[in-house]
């Protein structure tokens, strides 16, 4: 299923990679994210609107990801990756770095999100890199 050059199925696999990604990346770094974030373990309970939010979020972001992807002129793995470095440098890592120095966040904060964005980012070139070949009428 294509979409303006971008295989829908793909971007979907990719918004359901990086969703479960981020859920074991915050579930291994969970206590230092709180402890950086001043938050308690209440106050980082999610309910399922957020969790729905954050997963309708993965979906666009995976949706126009594969777009820059496809933007590149090639949609393959090595293109994505590509994408996604330059992406998590010029566009993630500024805005995570202006907004949490801005908020007094500490420096734990942004190398723990940052990090996570890096690694959503990763998982959803690869696979929209592996996918994006496979076209379903």
């Amino acid at each position: 299923m294509m979409f303006d050059g971008i295989n829908l199925l793909a971007a979907g696999g990719a918004a359901v990679a990086s969703f479960i990604i981020g859920a074991i990346w915050y579930g291994v770094l969970g206590k230092a994210w709180m402890k950086a974030a001043g938050l308690t373990e209440e106050q980082t309970r999610p309910n399922s609107v957020t969790m729905i939010i954050a997963f309708l979020c993965q979906v666009v972001m995976a949706i126009v990801f594969a777009g820059i992807i496809y933007h590149t002129g090639e949609v393959t793995v090595r293109a994505g990756i590509i994408s996604a470095i330059m992406v998590w440098i010029g566009i993630v890592m500024t805005t995570q770095i202006i907004n949490h120095r801005f908020q007094n966040q500490p420096w734990a904060l942004t190398a723990i999100d940052g990090g996570h964005w890096l690694l959503v980012l990763l998982v959803q070139a690869v696979v929209i890199g592996l996918l994006s070949p496979f076209v379903i009428a």
